[in-house]
C-alpha cells in the first residue's frame, strides 16, 4: 500500500471518535511511508445540520468529488461516514469502477430516533445499501458486527480502536481544586441527547459530578443540573488530566458503537461505571476495571473499589500501530474482493439516491 484517500463528513473543529481515529490512524500510516490525503468539510461551503449547528453538512456534487479523488490518485479510497461527502463519494467511485471501503462508527439510526419519531427500519435500509455497494465495511467490536450482520450488512471487517498513553496517563496532582467534595464522578464527551448524559446527571451520589464536553444540550442540562460543574471541551494534556483527576469515569450512552473514551479514561488509570452495552462490553468486558450494570449509581460506587493500576495496565494493551495493521489487512482483503467480483458487479450497480 502506498497511499490513502480518507473521505470524512465528521472534521476538525469536532472532536469526536470519528475524528480521532482518522487522526492517529493516518499518523501511524505515515510512519509506515505511505501517503494520505483527506477529503474533509473544510474543502467545501457549509450548511449547520438540523438540531446540531456544531455540525457543518458539506455543499457540493458528485463530479467533484470524482475531480478529488482523480486528483489525489491515492491508491485506496475509505470513506469514513455517511454524510454527504460520504454518499457523493461513494456514488463517484462507482461510477468510476474504483474499489472502496467504508467504516461503521456511529450508529446514525438510533440518534435520529432520539430526536425525531422515526422508525428504524428504514434507516437501517437505506445505510445497509450504501455500505454493502463497497467492498468492506469495517466496524469497531464484535457486538456491532453481530448486530448488522443481523440487519443484511455484508462484508464486515473488524477494525478496532486504540487509545495514545503517552498523551493519556496518570497525574500525581489532581487539576480538580481540593475544594471539590471528593470522590468525583466524570463524564467526557458530546452533550447531546443520544448520549443519554440525564441518566447520570439524575443519580444520587456521594461527591461531585463533572461533566467535559460541549453540545447542543449543554445550557438545557445546565439549568437543570445547577449543582453539577460543566466545564466545556477540553483537550490535550487538560484533558488528560481530568480523566486523570476523577475518582470515576462515567459513560451512561446506550448508543455508542464503541467509546473511545472508555480507553482513555483507563489509560489515565480511572475505572469506569458504564451500562452493559455495545462498546462497554467489548471494551471493559470481565476485566477488573469497570463494572457494568443496569444499576448505574450501584455500577458507579462498587468502581470506587477498582484498582486503578490495573486499568492502566488494560489500556497500555490498545496500540494505534495494531490499529492500522487491521486497516491495512482490510484493505487487502477488500482489494481482493473487488477484484473476483468486479465484473459482474459494474454491470448491476446503482447507488443509494443523492
Amino acid at each position: 500500500m502506498t497511499s490513502v484517500l480518507f473521505v470524512t463528513d465528521a472534521w476538525y473543529p469536532q472532536i469526536n471518535g470519528v475524528v480521532r481515529t482518522l487522526e492517529y490512524t493516518a499518523r501511524e500510516l505515515e510512519q509506515r511511508n505511505i501517503r494520505v490525503e483527506f477529503v474533509t468539510p473544510r474543502d467545501f461551503r457549509t450548511v449547520p445540520c438540523p438540531t446540531y449547528p456544531d455540525i457543518r453538512l458539506s455543499l457540493t456534487t458528485r463530479r467533484r468529488l470524482r475531480r478529488l479523488i482523480e486528483q489525489f490518485d491515492c491508491e485506496h479510497l475509505h470513506i469514513a461516514t455517511e454524510g454527504p461527502l460520504g454518499l457523493l463519494a461513494g456514488a463517484a467511485a462507482r461510477k468510476m469502477g474504483r474499489c472502496f471501503t467504508t467504516s461503521y462508527h456511529t450508529r446514525f439510526p438510533e440518534y435520529v430516533a432520539a430526536r425525531f419519531p422515526v422508525p428504524l427500519g428504514p434507516l437501517y435500509a437505506w445505510l445497509r445499501r450504501f455500505h454493502n455497494f463497497g467492498s468492506g465495511c469495517m466496524v469497531a467490536t464484535s457486538m456491532l458486527e453481530n448486530d448488522l450482520r443481523s440487519r443484511g450488512f455484508r462484508n464486515l471487517m473488524p477494525w478496532t480502536r486504540g487509545v495514545d498513553v503517552d498523551q493519556f496517563h496518570p497525574f500525581e496532582t489532581s487539576v480538580f481544586p481540593e475544594t471539590l467534595p471528593r470522590p468525583v464522578f466524570l463524564y467526557v464527551g458530546r452533550v447531546a441527547v443520544e448520549k443519554n448524559i440525564e441518566a447520570f446527571l439524575a443519580l444520587d451520589l456521594p461527591g461531585s459530578k463533572v461533566v467535559v464536553g460541549d453540545g447542543p444540550q449543554l445550557e438545557s442540562l445546565r439549568g437543570t443540573y445547577p449543582g453539577v460543574h460543566f466545564t466545556g471541551a477540553k483537550s490535550g494534556e487538560d484533558l488528560a488530566r481530568h480523566f486523570a483527576g476523577a475518582d470515576v469515569f462515567v459513560f451512561p450512552s446506550r448508543t455508542d458503537t464503541f467509546g473511545m473514551v472508555l480507553l482513555e479514561a483507563l489509560a489515565c488509570g480511572t475505572p469506569v461505571a458504564a451500562f452493559p452495552v455495545m462498546g462497554p462490553v467489548d471494551v471493559i468486558g470481565n476485566g477488573n476495571v469497570g463494572v457494568l450494570s443496569e444499576d448505574l449509581r450501584s455500577a458507579c460506587l462498587k468502581a470506587l473499589e477498582l484498582p486503578r493500576d490495573a486499568c492502566r495496565k488494560a489500556a497500555l494493551k490498545q496500540s494505534w500501530a495494531a490499529c492500522s495493521d487491521q486497516f491495512l489487512a482490510n484493505i487487502e482483503r477488500a482489494k481482493k474482493a473487488f477484484e473476483a467480483t468486479r465484473p459482474g458487479r459494474l454491470q448491476s450497480v446503482s447507488g443509494p439516491p443523492l
